[in-house]
């Protein structure tokens, strides 16, 4: 019967909690997949063959504002994040969820949604600024990914289970957003020397995301689904192999070339 009641959830797209369906964006999965598919057209097709014949666009204000508005945003998140791990005690989850948690943290998550749509960006002013070689498999993936999950996630899964996954990522892109906003200043490019290191961050993420989440599938009383679970474990072990092999090959492979070189 429970089965039977989540696939008609499926099939209707109707949400665990009926509200989040009143919120934008989240009533059917039209809006979001069109706007997925023209991000994808506009950034492998269309947006490449327009800035074909053009000049690359400076866009230094526009890094500048974005940058900056997307550190703000990412704090936000961090801040709200820690504000619902703090009663369990930033690693533990919660099971009983009275009305007024379960609000917030679906209200969390859809913030969260909002960042992953917003984040949408790094991928078209890469491709206004003509630095197709940053649209990578890794790049587009990633932000494809995050964008659907996270919309999948608060329509039919909204569990306190997610909370960690995503107050740790606000966190990284801190830091990540905070270093692209300055590399926007010409005169501090010579101080950004820790680019490697985000990544380093970004892996160790997906490490900490995937022990969490195996922690509490074994130890807690409220397990996720196996969806849910399955999806955060797999993808992140991707993710880690694909950052891991990309922090590889632009950093310690070519520190080991300069090193031979000098």
């Amino acid at each position: 019967m429970v089965y039977e009641s989540v696939a008609r959830k499926i099939w209707e797209f109707k949400s665990t909690l009926d509200y989040v369906d009143d919120w934008p964006l989240m009533s059917s999965p039209i809006p979001v997949l069109a706007i997925w598919t023209a991000y994808i057209v506009f950034v492998l097709k269309a947006g490449p063959e327009y800035m074909k014949s053009r000049p690359a666009y400076g866009l230094h204000t526009v890094l500048k504002l974005y940058n900056l508005f997307q550190v703000i945003f990412s704090l936000v998140q961090f801040y709200l994040g820690l504000e619902l791990l703090r009663p369990t005690g930033y690693l533990d989850i919660t099971c009983n969820e009275d009305p007024a948690t379960k609000k917030k943290i679906a209200t969390f998550i859809y913030i969260y949604f909002l960042a992953k749509l917003s984040e949408l960006a790094d991928t078209i002013l890469f491709v206004l600024r003509k630095k197709q070689n940053q649209v990578t498999f890794l790049h587009v993936y990633h932000h494809s990914l995050t964008l659907l999950a996270v919309w999948l996630t608060l329509k039919f899964e909204p569990v306190h289970n997610t909370i960690f996954l995503a107050t740790i990522n606000s966190f990284v892109h801190v830091i990540m957003y905070a270093y692209y906003g300055l590399s926007a200043f010409p005169s501090l490019t010579k101080y950004l020397w820790w680019k490697k290191y985000i990544t380093a961050m970004q892996v160790i993420q997906f490490v900490f995301v995937i022990i969490h989440a195996v922690r509490n599938y074994i130890y807690s009383d409220c397990m996720p689904s196996y969806v849910l679970f399955f999806t955060i474990t797999v993808n992140e072990a991707l993710f880690i192999y694909l950052f891991g092999e990309f922090f590889v090959r632009s950093y310690l492979r070519k520190d080991n070339k300069n090193t031979k070189t000098n």
